[in-house]
């Protein structure tokens, strides 16, 4: 296993941990081959490969995605990091406290590792958000806090009033979207804030599973933009890179996908899985790494921009 201690806190990580978005959305999210039953393996296959951390959030099938991890380690919850989250509209001082509370009664846990802030909500002043967060860390329900999906200019007000409390950033980050290399990492790395990367296998895309030929048709995956047309030639490049350098490493596509990711300082990443092989392989790219060249083979080759214009 490899591990790294997020930002300037004592919370040390597997570089791969595992993303619940998936659970609790039976029948929809990832297709109907996915039940909840399939939920409470997946939570013990990763625990079982060394993976020691699981992201949810209480937006996650309304709350449900916690009740599984609880059901799932049942006596062992308070062995695993938990990191959770508030969604926006519960930012207000008195309703996040709430929030918190409703995460820690679902998990069936005292504490919450790391409390992180969904999405942002730009009507709730960050004094307001501090002082409900400072509160909960006074009390030992929050150990750290985290935000998500938030752009340098609305950190640093929050990091200014928690200062090393706050210790993550959960972003979209992979090999076909590198759009927070522009201004969110640099501002990350330099204030020692982690970078937790979600959709690091960009929906599946680099698995290597789909091709022009075969793409995905469920609810959430069959409109977005890593499968449409205009994407799909410098996927598929990047793809048949993935494929060249699996061979070499006696690896897999999404496990050299996931690979360049965590041997960058700074990030970590949490794929999401629907199977028990899926949590096994992604635990996979934990303790080798690709050489020097090869990484920047990879570099190059996923130079460019992800395009999210709707296209007819």
């Amino acid at each position: 296993m490899e591990y790294t201690k997020l930002g300037k806190s004592e919370l040390e990580v597997t570089k791969i941990g595992l993303g619940t978005w998936q659970f609790g959305t039976e029948g929809w999210g990832f297709g109907k081959d996915f039940d909840r039953n399939d939920a409470i393996n997946v939570v013990k296959a990763a625990i079982d490969s060394g993976i020691n951390w699981i992201d949810t959030a209480e937006a996650y099938g309304g709350g449900e995605s916690e009740r599984i991890i609880s059901e799932a380690l049942g006596s062992k919850i308070n062995d695993v990091i938990i990191a959770t989250k508030v969604s926006g509209p519960h930012f207000q001082k008195n309703d996040l406290l709430k929030a918190a509370e409703g995460s820690l009664k679902r998990l069936n846990r005292d504490w919450i590792d790391l409390y992180q802030l969904h999405w942002v909500n730009g009507y709730v002043p960050s004094e307001e958000v501090a002082e409900a967060l400072q509160l909960l860390l006074e009390q030992g329900k929050v150990r750290y806090v985290g935000v998500s999906n938030y752009p340098p200019e609305l950190i640093e007000p929050l990091r200014n009033i928690m200062g090393d409390k706050l210790i993550t950033n959960q972003v979209r980050y992979n090999l076909l979207d590198r759009s927070i290399e522009k201004a969110i990492k640099p501002y990350c790395l330099k204030h020692q804030i982690h970078i937790i990367a979600f959709s690091p296998l960009a929906m599946g895309m680099l698995t290597g599973k789909y091709n022009r030929d075969h793409l995905p048709s469920d609810a959430i995956r069959s409109g977005a933009a890593y499968f449409w047309r205009k994407n799909l030639d410098r996927a598929l490049k990047i793809i048949e890179l993935l494929s060249e350098l699996a061979d070499k490493y006696g690896k897999t596509i999404p496990q050299v996908a996931l690979r360049w990711l965590i041997q960058q300082d700074g990030v970590v990443a949490i794929p999401g899985a629907k199977k028990v092989e899926h949590v096994v392989s992604n635990a996979g790219a934990m303790g080798w790494a690709l050489d020097e060249e090869d990484w920047k083979r990879l570099e190059e080759a996923s130079r460019g921009e992800l395009s999210y214009y709707f296209e007819e």
